[in-house]
């Protein structure tokens, strides 16, 4: 499974690249904040929307953890998506936990 830090990921974020990130985790806990520019897909959508994702396209996935993200990143790669887990997920990229 491929995987990216959020530093890395903010990194690529403040360079200007223009990148397909999806956020699996629930309704409540997205109202509370999302990655600029992600779009939210939940955890349980995910085998039923797979056909909206292009495989011709990196997607990085991010949950609160790494660990939701990190099941809907090696579902989607068993559908031949090209996909990016994000660790640490919305706990490291809000600084609560260290990278």
């Amino acid at each position: 499974m491929k995987k990216i830090t959020t530093d890395e990921l903010q990194n690529r974020i403040e360079s200007g690249e223009q990148l397909r990130i999806v956020d699996v985790r629930e309704a409540d806990e997205v109202a509370a904040g999302m990655i600029p520019g992600a779009i939210h897909i939940p955890l349980g959508e995910i085998a039923d929307r797979a056909g909206e994702f292009e495989s011709s396209q990196p997607y990085y996935l991010v949950c609160r953890s790494g660990a939701r993200s990190g099941r809907a990143t090696e579902f989607l790669q068993a559908q031949g998506i090209d996909v990016t887990n994000v660790e640490g997920g919305m706990l490291n990229w809000n600084g609560e936990t260290q990278a």
